[in-house]
């Protein structure tokens, strides 16, 4: 969705990417808009999609989610049935936190969210094994996370 958004509306986001527990009176002062303005603005954001929800963002240890791994997945065949269900058992799985349509060597990229390592060899087994359509799959684990970012730069 292509969207215009003027200088002032990018420093909003920008706060609210930052805080988004921030209230509208901080958010004014920092943008340099009077709250009722500022306010407006922002239903206006959300209205168009622009902010499409406001989140907590946890820490994965303090949850006991440590171990987050990549997992390179093949599909039996390109067709609607076989990307459906996959994508429909993909979607029902609370462990799978992101999954990506690729171009290039493999079919998907799922980021998948465990405790440790016994963890996650128990989802390979139970929930990995069993998706509809997949040919085959390979685990990548990141040794160091060394950027992470919610924030878009705009």
């Amino acid at each position: 969705m292509s969207t215009t958004i003027d200088e002032t509306d990018r420093r909003i986001l920008r706060a609210l990417q930052r805080d988004g527990r921030k209230t509208n009176v901080e958010i004014a002062a920092e943008v340099g808009l009077s709250p009722t303005p500022c306010l407006r603005r922002i239903r206006i954001l959300e209205e168009r999609g622009v902010i499409s929800r406001y989140v907590a963002l946890l820490n994965p240890e303090a949850v006991d989610l440590g171990l987050s791994v990549f997992v390179r997945v093949w599909l039996t065949g390109q067709d609607a049935k076989t990307v459906s269900a996959f994508i429909a058992a993909v979607e029902r799985s609370s462990s799978i936190v992101e999954c990506h349509l690729m171009a290039g060597d493999c079919d998907y990229i799922l980021r998948v969210v465990s405790r440790d390592m016994t963890d996650y060899r128990r989802f390979q087994m139970e929930i990995m094994s069993k998706l509809p359509g997949v040919m085959n799959f390979k685990t990548d684990i990141p040794m160091q996370l060394v950027k992470w970012s919610t924030e878009l730069p705009i």
